[in-house]
């Protein structure tokens, strides 16, 4: 039953969603939306090299996109972008195939590993992820001196 989903924990971490608000400067900002249900996720990062100095987040999802904007946003400030990039994969295959929670930092994500059994709501539970795995790729190149195709002149 969905109801279970909904734990004590879970919705604390929803309605205590650290880092809300925008940056005066970022590095980059990503918007993502999850075309099934709605929910937006903006993020804005600044970067020091290819780890995260500082986030900032406006989260518009259910309770279980805001519990993992909660989850990214008490412990993104560090975390570096080959490290988003594994813990968004391995946060995916939790929610797609049942594989183990992200480890490290981002190991609370556990709780959300019910979510597998609902297919409809993993694009919603993954927007902040996504959204600032490919904000500090953007930053990273942009303070790297790297350009894009769709920067290149």
């Amino acid at each position: 039953m969905i109801d279970d989903l909904y734990s004590a924990k879970l919705l604390a971490l929803a309605a205590n969603m650290p880092r809300v608000g925008r940056l005066a400067a970022p590095d980059a900002s990503v918007e993502k939306i999850a075309k099934l249900c709605g929910s937006r996720v903006l993020v804005d990062v600044v970067v020091d090299g290819d780890r995260v100095a500082d986030f900032a987040q406006e989260v518009k999802a259910c309770a279980l996109g805001q519990a993992a904007a909660s989850v990214l946003g008490s412990q993104v400030i560090g975390a570096s972008l080959p490290e988003l990039e594994v813990a968004v994969k391995q946060f995916r295959a939790m929610l797609k195939d049942g594989a183990p929670a992200p480890d490290g930092r981002f190991s609370e994500l556990a709780m959300l590993a019910p979510v597998k059994d609902y297919p409809a709501r993993h694009a919603s539970t993954l927007l902040a992820f996504e959204a600032v795995t490919e904000a500090v790729r953007t930053a990273s190149a942009k303070t790297t001196g790297r350009t894009t195709p769709a920067g290149a002149a």
